[in-house]
C-alpha cells in the first residue's frame, strides 16, 4: 500500500474538478465570453500541473481509467490500483462539494454542476457521445504511454497530456462532454448534475484507455 502515492492522486484528482468545473461555472457567470477554448485550457492546463506535481509520487494518474489501462499492463499492482481508484473518485465528489461552497447554486444549475453531457439538442446519440468517449480516451491514453509510462519517454509528459486534454474537449466538448475521465463526471453527476447514461462515461473512457495501453504495451514498447 502507497499511502502518499494515494494522497497525491487524491489531490490532483481534487485539482481536475474543481478547477474543470468551477470554470464552466465562471465561464456562464461571466456571460460565456471564453467559451470552449477557455474551459478546455482550463481542464488541460490543470492536468498538465497537476500530472507534473503528482508524476514523481504516484505516477499523475488522476483518472480511474488511466489507472485500469495501467494495471491491464502490469504498471501498477492491484491493491494500489484499488487505492488510486478510490482516492480519485472520492475526490471526484469532494472538489464538486467545495466548489458549492464557492459559487451560487444557481451558477452551478445552470450548467448541470459542470457535468459532461451529452449534446442531444444538436442530433448527438448515445452510441456518437460513446464512441467520442472511447477515441479521444484513446488518444490520452495513447500519450501518457508514450509521454509518462515508457521509460524512452521525454520529461515533458504532463505537458503533452494536458495539451492531449485541450484537443479533446475541443473536438469532443460539443458532442459528449469529452470527459474522458469517469472521476471528472462522477463527482458533478452525483452532486446536481443528473445520472443518466452516466455507464457511457465508464465504459467509454476504460475501454478506450484498455485498447491504447494493450496496443503499446504489447506492440511499441521496448520490453
Amino acid at each position: 500500500m502507497n499511502f502518499k502515492a494515494w494522497t497525491a492522486e487524491f489531490i490532483g484528482t481534487f485539482a481536475l474538478v474543481f478547477v474543470g468545473v468551477g470554470a464552466i461555472a465562471v465561464d456562464a457567470m461571466t456571460g460565456g465570453g471564453g467559451g470552449l477554448l477557455a474551459i478546455a485550457l482550463a481542464h488541460g492546463l490543470i492536468i498538465a500541473v497537476m500530472a507534473s506535481a503528482t508524476g514523481a509520487v504516484s505516477g499523475g494518474h488522476l483518472n480511474p481509467a488511466v489507472t485500469i489501462g495501467a494495471w491491464a499492463t502490469g504498471k501498477i499492482d492491484s491493491t494500489n490500483a484499488i487505492g488510486y481508484l478510490v482516492s480519485q473518485c472520492v475526490a471526484g465528489i469532494i472538489a464538486v462539494v467545495v466548489v458549492k461552497l464557492c459559487l451560487p447554486a444557481s451558477v452551478l444549475a445552470a450548467v448541470s454542476m459542470g457535468t459532461p453531457a451529452i449534446n442531444t439538442a444538436a442530433g448527438i446519440t448515445l452510441q456518437m457521445a460513446l464512441v467520442t468517449e472511447i477515441i479521444l480516451t484513446f488518444f490520452l491514453m495513447f500519450v501518457i504511454y508514450g509521454t509518462a509510462i515508457d521509460r524512452r519517454a521525454p520529461k515533458m509528459g504532463a505537458l503533452f497530456i494536458g495539451l492531449t486534454v485541450v484537443l479533446g474537449i475541443l473536438m469532443g466538448g460539443p458532442i459528449s462532454g469529452a470527459a474522458m475521465n469517469p472521476a471528472r463526471h462522477l463527482g458533478p453527476a452525483l452532486l446536481g448534475g443528473g445520472t443518466a447514461n452516466m455507464w457511457i462515461y465508464w465504459v467509454g473512457p476504460i475501454v478506450g484507455s484498455l485498447l491504447a495501453a494493450f496496443l503499446y504495451h504489447h506492440i511499441l514498447e521496448e520490453k
